[in-house]
């Protein structure tokens, strides 16, 4: 053999490592690319299905910020009913009425996941409760004395935030 065919089967050997080099860099890239195209494919799944699943547990947060007036409301008309006209056997069917719609609300509320937030005697949360007026109280300062409104959540959300009095320090 030549110097001269030596010299090119050195070439060609050389070009076709360096060849099959880059197309093994090549194909790493290709497999990292379906890899990252599967994670990126699994992170969109997930988050549609929370979507979805939020979608399905919160769809009813609109209709059931308007069903709240219609909760204060009837717990106004019950509150507003003096002790002895509770009493009167000609009104005790109409309180009873009004009693069993309540009751029927609240059990609504419930088979939807909506509840009152807990408010009277607790610490004042500002994430639950919105403190409208502080009152001269012997209870700690900070701690919700009364609810001028009842506040609700649904599943894990909160709905309307409690509108409390809390108490401070006596003067």
């Amino acid at each position: 053999m030549t110097e001269e065919t030596t010299q090119g089967q050195n070439e060609a050997g050389d070009d076709l490592a360096a060849r099959i080099a880059q197309l093994e860099n090549d194909l790493e890239a290709a497999r990292n690319d379906v890899l990252y195209a599967r994670a990126d494919t699994q992170n969109v799944r997930r988050r549609l299905e929370k979507d979805i699943a939020d979608a399905r547990a919160y769809a009813s947060t609109s209709f059931a910020r308007d069903m709240l007036s219609v909760a204060d409301n009837l717990s106004r008309a019950l509150d507003a009913i003096p002790a002895d006209l509770r009493e009167d056997e000609r009104l005790k069917a109409l309180l009873a009425g009004i009693e069993a719609t309540s009751r029927e609300l609240d059990k609504v509320f419930g088979q939807h996941g909506i509840q009152k937030v807990a408010a009277h005697g607790l610490p004042l949360d500002p994430n639950q409760h919105q403190a409208m007026i502080e009152v001269p109280h012997d209870a700690e300062p900070g701690t919700v004395i009364q609810v001028l409104q009842h506040g609700y959540s649904i599943k894990d959300r909160l709905l309307r935030p409690a509108m409390v009095a809390v108490a401070k320090k006596p003067e």
